[in-house]
This record gives structure tokens, C-alpha cells and sequence, in this order.
């Protein structure tokens, strides 16, 4: 089944018929593949990983998938015909989208921009910078818009600096610089839930950790500032959010495995202690099935006599989950918006 902006691109489909396309931050189907019976060539690049291991099953020498930031250095002077913009969720990363689809275009090159009505999308004209063509709408279906824009002259080479946003932050363990990457939930303060979190860290750590959703990487940060010798671990979804804790950790000289998982699906084995702020977001919509997913698949990676610590908003029904796949519910710490739930085996 595809998405609505996805089959609003199908029904436009005769503006990349028999181009070599790029396709950049698609959603979860597999428009790529279909994409096939009008385009000559598809690369198609994800920034989150669901969103990969959705479409990479259908790879083949006509469809290229990856996923990441950008593409692998191999493919970083590749020109295309036309590159396809699913729009970002998260307003602010479409400047970082149009100014990497620019890397990959041709002079005179096509740029498609697709996006939902109520998803921003309206403000393309003020986003799109002058070295494209002011952005012309080509279509208004499935809730949707299609718009379409031309590459009129070389772009500035694609810094990831400049992107990003480097700050101190004031922790329970020590001082910490945050490196944010547009487009990744990080304030320049600590977040309430994260604060509660920090504030009430177990001090007996050891071991092989994880931070689940780890985000800027703040979590991870602080838990090597109080003990450098932990075995980290960084799991997300998300490209930019895994970028940005690499570089976080990078600036902090600290070291973690940084690496994609979606869900628990990607690790191995157990861990020592499971540390977490854990997402419960699909996009734009709140999901109590990512909770509950994350208690179970918690339950069976804990090793013996490990610490499970996460912090959630008090309205999503973590208590009921946690008593099915633990047996107890400890809350440790609580204020008028999170509560902390703590279990040790």
C-alpha cells in the first residue's frame, strides 16, 4: 500500500519517465520499486531505517537502496535527472534535503518536491533557495501537493557543519557539548524527562548499556561522563540523530557504538543495564504500540541482576506493560509531567 504522497507522485509519474531518479527521505512502501515501470534508474536514500528495511528487500541493478545522511562516498559526484523530495516532517531539515538534492542534480536538473497539505508544504516557495527555479505546483491529489522546480546553477558544496549546532549543556554528571544536526529534537537545555532521568542515574552501573533512542546523545554522554569504562551503546531510527550523537560523543572524546536498529530487531545478546528517554512518536502521530514493544523487547535483552531505568510521560500506560513483562513497577521519581520507572533483576 502506498503512502498518499506517494500515489500522488505515481499520478505525476510522466515527469521522471525514463529519467534516472534520486528519491530522498521516502516513507514506508515501496513507491521506489514501483517507480521502476516509468523511470529508467531509482536510487533511493532513507533516513530512517523502518523506512530502508521497508524498500531494501526489493533491491535489484535498477534500484539502489541506502541509508544514512547521505549517499556513500562512491555515489558523492553522481548527477541524476530528477530528484524526488518527500517533505520533512521536521521543517527545518528541508533546507539540508534541497540543498543535498542540488549535490546530485544536473544543471537544469528536475527537482519534485511531495508533500501533505496540512504537513507544511505550502511554505516550499519561502524554503527553496535561488539556486533552484521558484517551485511551480503540478498537482493537488491524495491530500497532497506535487510541486516541481529546476537546478538553474551549481549549488555550494554540502558542508555537514554547517548543519549543525554545537552547545554546552549543564548536566548532574558535568558540563557536556551537544552537537544538534538540523532536523533532531534537541534543546539547548536539558528536557524535563531527560533532566528527571539524569537526576536519579544509578551509580552502580556496569558494563554493556544501552541507550535506546538515543538521539543528540545526551543520555550517553552523561552516563560515560560518570563512568568512562561503560560498554555504550546507541541504537535509533533516525540518520540524523544517530550523526548527531556521534558527533556529540566526538566533541565530549568519548566513544559508544553507534549504530540503526529499529526497535530491538538489530541487536545481539543482552545487556548490563538498559538507560533510555524512549520515543513513542510515528512521525507526527503519538503511539501507545511503540511502548509497549519497547517493555517486551526490554524484558528479554536484560541480563541477570540488570538495571532498566527509562523515563516517560505519565499518560502513556507503561505501568500495565511493565508489570506484564517484569512482574513489578517501580516508579523512582515522578513530577506533574513524567514519571521514572526502574527495575532490577
Amino acid at each position: 500500500m502506498l503512502t498518499n504522497p506517494s500515489q500522488a507522485l505515481i499520478r505525476n509519474s510522466k515527469y521522471f519517465h525514463q529519467h534516472n531518479v534520486l528519491v530522498l527521505n521516502y516513507e514506508a512502501d515501496t513507491f521506489a520499486h514501483q517507480c521502476l515501470e516509468f523511470a529508467e534508474n531509482i536510487t533511493a536514500l532513507a533516513l530512517d531505517f523502518n523506512h530502508h528495511l521497508t524498500l531494501s528487500s526489493y533491491a535489484n541493478n535498477k534500484l539502489q537502496c541506502y541509508f544514512g545522511h547521505q549517499l556513500p562516498d562512491s555515489l558523492v559526484d553522481t548527477k541524476f535527472d530528477t530528484v524526488i523530495i518527500y517533505f520533512a516532517k521536521a521543517k527545518p531539515l528541508m533546507g539540508y534535503l534541497l540543498q543535498l538534492a542540488a549535490q546530485h542534480l544536473r544543471i537544469d536538473g528536475q527537482l519534485m518536491i511531495v508533500g501533505e497539505n496540512k504537513g507544511g508544504i505550502k511554505s516550499i516557495d519561502k524554503l527553496t533557495p535561488d539556486y533552484y527555479s521558484p517551485p511551480i505546483k503540478q498537482d493537488n491529489a491524495r491530500h497532497c501537493l506535487v510541486y516541481v522546480s529546476y537546478l538553474t546553477q551549481v549549488a555550494p558544496r554540502l558542508s555537514i557543519s554547517d548543519w549543525v549546532s554545537q552547545y554546552s549543556l549543564d548536566t548532574p554528571q558535568g558540563k557536556l557539548q551537544i552537537c544538534n544536526v538540523v532536523g533532531v529534537f534537541s534543546e539547548k537545555r536539558l528536557d524535563q524527562g531527560t533532566e528527571l532521568l539524569l537526576l536519579h542515574l544509578p551509580n552502580n552501573l556496569h558494563g554493556r548499556v544501552l541507550d535506546f533512542g538515543c538521539g543528540a546523545g545526551v543520555i550517553t554522554a552523561a552516563l560515560l561522563k560518570a563512568n568512562p569504562k561503560l560498554a555504550m551503546e546507541c541504537i535509533d531510527i533516525n540518520a540524523m540523530a544517530l550523526l548527531s550523537c556521534e558527533l556529540t560523543l566526538a566533541a565530549n572524546n568519548m566513544h559508544a557504538k553507534i549504530y540503526p536498529s529499529d526497535g530491538f530487531h538489530q541487536i545481539d545478546g543482552q545487556f548490563d543495564a538498559i538507560i533510555s528517554n524512549p520515543p513513542f512518536h510515528d512521525g507526527l502521530a503519538s503511539t501507545t504500540d511503540i511502548a509497549t514493544q519497547f517493555v517486551k523487547a526490554s524484558a528479554i535483552s536484560l541480563a541477570p541482576k540488570g538495571v532498566w531505568q527509562i523515563v516517560a510521560n505519565r499518560h502513556l500506560p507503561y505501568a500495565d506493560t511493565i508489570a506484564t513483562h517484569f512482574g513489578k513497577v517501580n516508579v523512582l521519581a515522578e513530577n506533574n509531567k513524567y514519571k521514572l520507572y526502574f527495575h532490577q533483576r
